[in-house]
């Protein structure tokens, strides 16, 4: 006698249209509300403990004379505590106002350099080449694509050469109104200034 096919085995469990019987129960265990209780109580008191440690040690470093350092520069994302006016002795504030300004030339240099590397090979892809092409194929796409980025082009050039204080306080651009800015406030800077551009 050839054997039959054999009987494939359900997959679902007993209760749930399975191979078990019907109507069987789940058991689902509960948690007991009073050990839930004792742990979150527990929790509190741990939460206490640690915020009356945190007090504690706040209050020895003030005893201590131990200031906190908030961090407070760049203002728009403090990365490090910085305050040269309240910080610094008056007889020293020159010069270190002077190390600052030296440190931030560095640091502009620095992002000149990633402009140059970046700015041209960006500027070409985003609309040098669009206008490339939009002129041999006379695509609208390309057109559109040029016009929009190279607007932003401009309009960075723009806010570059003038620096309106509005949007760039201080002088992270060297544009015309930082330029009459120094010249006004430094002769030295201004003769020399003069001089290379040609007036003797």
């Amino acid at each position: 006698m050839a054997p039959g096919p054999e009987k494939k085995k359900s997959w679902m469990p007993a209760g749930l249209g399975g191979s078990g019987k019907l109507g069987a129960t789940i058991d689902i265990p509960l948690e007991d509300p009073r050990k839930k209780e004792k742990e979150l109580l527990a929790w509190e008191e741990d939460l206490r403990r640690r915020e009356l440690d945190i007090k504690q040690r706040e209050n020895a470093m003030d005893r201590a004379g131990v200031t906190v350092e908030v961090k407070n520069w760049p203002p728009f994302y403090p990365i490090i505590h910085h305050d040269i006016a309240s910080e610094i002795p008056i007889h020293a504030q020159k010069l270190q106002y002077m190390a600052f300004g030296s440190w931030l030339d560095v640091v502009l240099f620095l992002f000149a350099i990633i402009y140059a590397i970046f700015g041209c090979p960006l500027s070409y892809i985003l609309w040098y080449r669009p206008l490339y092409s939009a002129m041999r194929t006379d695509s609208m796409v390309t057109f559109v694509q040029f016009f929009v980025f190279y607007s932003i082009h401009v309009g960075f050039c723009v806010i570059a050469a003038v620096t309106p204080p509005i949007i760039f306080k201080g002088k992270t651009l060297t544009g015309i109104l930082v330029a009459i800015e120094v010249l006004t406030g430094d002769m030295f800077v201004g003769r020399v200034y003069m001089h290379f551009r040609g007036h003797r």
